[in-house]
């Protein structure tokens, strides 16, 4: 039986809260990607603790790549896949790409589980960069990747991030946890019934 953790939006917020300082300092990001759909709230939260005075929100940029597939027999549980399917992308020769070119790009989603997801939007995406970066001739430019989740199962994984990019520290979670199942609220059919369940938790 997989044990199932409820998080709050309060705990969430208080995550993004909590590492915002970190990655202010270590990351510096003047662009934020997505990954949808675990990683819209926290980077919208995270966003609000980024903002310096005097200078303009971080933009948010997004993504969609889907690696779960709902098991019949509980459509509570999902059992992570093998293949990575894109289901939005940046366009290669849009100025949503171009923008991309020279930046600290943070790259957020909710949860590393087997890391096969960050390990594809990180490969993927440095690959189009570069592309890009290319065909405008700013070949010059350094574009840097830095990966925040709200949760890291401790466990093996089977995907991998650039050796550089953890030398480098450019990797954080707010919170690293065992090998459960993370019940988020933005999930919740029925959001009272999800924080009964997140506070029972506290109670044990």
């Amino acid at each position: 039986m997989v044990e199932k953790v409820y998080v709050t939006y309060n705990q969430v917020h208080k995550l993004c809260q909590e590492a915002a300082p970190r990655i202010l300092a270590e990351f510096r990001p003047t662009l934020m990607i997505a990954i949808g759909g675990g990683g819209y709230v926290p980077a919208r939260i995270l966003r609000s603790f980024l903002k310096q005075p005097g200078s303009p929100n971080i933009p948010i940029q997004a993504i969609g790549l889907s690696l779960y597939e709902s098991l019949g027999t509980d459509s509570q549980i999902e059992e992570p896949g093998t293949k990575v399917t894109r289901t939005q992308w940046l366009d290669l020769h849009s100025l949503e790409m171009s923008n991309l070119i020279g930046k600290n790009v943070l790259i957020v989603d909710e949860v590393d589980d087997t890391r096969t997801t960050l390990e594809y939007a990180v490969k993927e995406l440095e690959k189009d960069v570069a592309d890009a970066a290319k065909e405008m001739g700013r070949t010059g430019e350094t574009t840097r990747f830095s990966v925040f989740v709200l949760h890291n199962k401790d466990k093996q994984k089977k995907g991998t991030l650039p050796k550089n990019m953890m030398d480098e520290g450019r990797y954080a979670a707010a919170r690293t946890v065992g090998d459960v199942w993370i019940n988020y609220p933005w999930e919740a059919m029925d959001i009272d019934e999800h924080d009964r369940m997140a506070e029972s938790q506290t109670a044990q």
